[in-house]
C-alpha cells in the first residue's frame, strides 16, 4: 500500500495535495482497495463552494455507491474528466492519473486537522 508522505490524509480515506492556490482531492490507495473496482465517479459540485466534510460526489463500485467528502473548505474548480471514460484510475493511480476534483481552498481551509501519512498508517493499521 502506498502512503504518499507530501499530502494530507482524512479519516473518511480522502487525500489532499496542495499544488501552489490551488488543491487536488482523491481517496486513498487503501480506500480504493476497499471499495473494489471502481466502475463510475459522478461529481455534480464543480463551481459550487463547500464546507470541509460535505460530499462532494459519489463513488460507485460493482455492489455499492459511497460518497466522498472534501477534506477543506473551498470551491470545487474542476473534476478529472479522464475518469468519464476510465473510472478505473482511481484504481490504478489514486494519488495521480486518478485524482477526482481540483478546489480552491477557503482562506480559512484547516489544513492542521487533517493527518500525516503516518497518523493515517495508524488510523488503518497499516
Amino acid at each position: 500500500m502506498n502512503f504518499p508522505e507530501n499530502i494530507k490524509y482524512t479519516s473518511e480515506h480522502e487525500w489532499i495535495r496542495i499544488e501552489g492556490d490551488v488543491a487536488y482531492v482523491g481517496i486513498t490507495d487503501y480506500a480504493q482497495d476497499q471499495l473494489g473496482d471502481i466502475v463510475f465517479v459522478d461529481i455534480q459540485t464543480v463551481g459550487e463552494t463547500l464546507n470541509a466534510g460535505d460530499v462532494f460526489g459519489t463513488i460507485e463500485v460493482v455492489k455499492t455507491i459511497s460518497d466522498i467528502f472534501l477534506p477543506v473548505g473551498g470551491e470545487v474548480l474542476e473534476q478529472n474528466e479522464a475518469l468519464a471514460d476510465q473510472p478505473e484510475l482511481v484504481n490504478q493511480d489514486p494519488y495521480g492519473e486518478g485524482w477526482l476534483v481540483k478546489i480552491k481552498p477557503a482562506a480559512d481551509a484547516d489544513f492542521d486537522s487533517l493527518l500525516s501519512a503516518e497518523d493515517y498508517k495508524k488510523l488503518i493499521n497499516a
